[in-house]
């Protein structure tokens, strides 16, 4: 076998290196794909850089002056008084029948006017327990409604400045003379008639009427 010369043994070895250098660089390249792997989403697009957001800046008004909604106010104590209770001065009660004569038999029904000639409205307790109404015959009281009153009761009412009310369940005479002791008796002293006069005075709510009514019994 014919032996080579030292320049051939220096070319082979040349390519051998060169050989193995390539076959390095070749596995350096794959393993970084393998590990980088740049492509890896790039089919997809950008992801979005903002998200929808809600404005609660208040919007500028045409004059560019900020505009902001003031809370609606609550009431308060001072804006809404609290009714108080009716005053002597302001209250006017008087005595109404509903007639002014009354023939022989005839029962006489009394109510009560009040009237609040205030500015303002009030209250006031009506109640059959505040109610007195009173029948005399000059100095001589024949009949007093307290006398033999059944279960009295209080009710509070508003009464409206510059209105009037009237009782509607009217309060029966039965023209007898009226005294704790003879509630229960049917005998009791009957008034005189025959054109005799009698005078009507309520009161209610502590408040008295200032005048009487007149009214004749026949």
């Amino acid at each position: 076998m014919p032996r080579h010369s030292a320049a051939v043994y220096r070319r082979r070895r040349l390519v051998l290196l060169i050989a193995l250098v390539l076959s390095v660089a070749v596995i350096g390249v794959s393993v970084w794909l393998l590990i980088a792997r740049p492509w890896e989403g790039a089919a997809a697009g950008p992801a979005p850089t903002s998200t929808a957001t809600t404005d609660t800046t208040p919007s500028p008004s045409p004059s560019g002056d900020t505009v902001t909604e003031s809370p609606e106010p609550s009431p308060s104590a001072e804006q809404t008084p609290a009714i108080v209770a009716c005053a002597p001065k302001d209250i006017e009660v008087a005595a109404v029948t509903d007639a002014d004569t009354y023939a022989s038999g005839v029962l006489p029904k009394l109510s009560i006017s009040l009237t609040n000639k205030g500015s303002t409205d009030c209250t006031i307790d009506v109640g059959s327990s505040t109610q007195v109404f009173r029948v005399s015959s000059g100095s001589d009281v024949w009949w007093q409604s307290t006398d033999c009153q059944e279960n009295p009761s209080s009710m509070i009412a508003t009464l409206a400045a510059g209105t009037t009310v009237t009782s509607k369940d009217p309060v029966t005479w039965d023209r007898t003379r009226s005294s704790v002791e003879t509630c229960g008796q049917e005998n009791r002293q009957r008034a005189p008639g025959g054109g005799a006069s009698y005078h009507v005075e309520v009161s209610i709510g502590g408040f008295t009427s200032l005048t009487t009514k007149q009214i004749l019994l026949y």
